[in-house]
């Protein structure tokens, strides 16, 4: 196999570099051609930025967060497509207002889906990683963007589904990012206890069910890409509109992470090449790699 190729599927504009995005820089790196579907615009995107919450920007956030990922994508070293689809937001309150006219969520489930299995057709990814069925959080377009990459994955394989679509191509293995581990966040937190400061993530483990532990109940792969977090930070802090620099997200030292937590965590969803769990490579058991 001359080439690996990964694709990675995403709800909006900056997920890429929250999610998986240290794997995919570190992939990008040894030479596997990765490509980012992003399926919205982000136009609905909240500005999280303080510095950039001004006049000009809010007339222009979707040419904004173009540019914003056009920057992210050459900071990890990958191609990028946009599926074209409209951000249908974060609806809020009790009960929740109805989802916006045209949005995404609300597409039916063959029409993006179509047009995912295009691109998988076209760029014929061996490897392609998601989100679970819950979203990894529970925005309307996180949980489609799960139903529309699994019901690509399948489709992409069947010469009767989307027969205009191109050439059938079967993805050998379909994973589903799991970035937001409590453990992860208990480590990093008590790094800070033991070097007497408060951590930034109290707020959250005081939520979190410890039985919910998706490290020994989901994850099944488990890729070291420690050397690539600050490219990473570096992606995520390109989209300026949508990230604060002053963020949690920031505050913990690089090489506390580095040290106590060098890897992104994976759930094998699908495969149609035979697996050893656990995984230490995306890319195991598919024929011509030998990593």
């Amino acid at each position: 196999m001359s080439e690996l190729r990964l694709m990675a599927v995403h709800a909006h504009p900056d997920d890429e570099s929250s999610k998986g995005a240290a794997t995919m820089a570190r992939y990008a790196d040894e030479g596997v051609r990765v490509k980012v579907v992003t399926l919205t615009g982000g136009e609905r995107g909240d500005i999280l930025n303080p510095a950039m919450d001004l006049p000009e920007v809010h007339g222009r956030i979707h040419e904004i967060r173009i540019d914003e990922m056009a920057r992210a994508a050459e900071i990890l070293g990958v191609e990028q497509h946009w599926l074209g689809f409209v951000d249908s937001g974060l609806p809020e309150g009790d009960p929740l207002p109805p989802l916006p006219e045209g949005c995404f969520a609300l597409e039916p489930l063959e029409v993006p889906t179509e047009a995912l299995v295009r691109v998988i057709r076209e760029f014929r990814p061996h490897v392609m990683t998601t989100y679970d069925e819950n979203g990894g959080y529970p925005h309307p377009d996180h949980i489609k963007c799960h139903q529309v990459s699994v019901a690509a994955y399948e489709a992409a394989a069947d010469h009767m589904l989307y027969p205009d679509a191109g050439e059938p191509w079967s993805v050998s293995k379909l994973y589903y990012n799991h970035g937001f581990l409590r453990q992860r966040m208990q480590v990093l937190q008590d790094e800070f206890a033991k070097n007497g400061e408060e951590g930034p993530f109290a707020k959250w483990l005081e939520k979190w069910d410890p039985d919910d532990d998706l490290l020994t109940k989901r994850v099944t792969t488990r890729v070291e890409c420690a050397k690539y977090f600050a490219q990473r930070d570096d992606a995520l802090l390109a989209h300026a509109t949508q990230i604060d620099p002053n963020s949690f997200f920031f505050t913990t030292p690089m090489e506390w992470q580095q040290r106590l937590w060098p890897t992104e965590e994976f759930e094998l969803a699908r495969s149609r090449v035979p697996v050893i769990l656990p995984e230490t490579d995306l890319f195991a058991g598919i024929e011509g790699h030998d990593g």
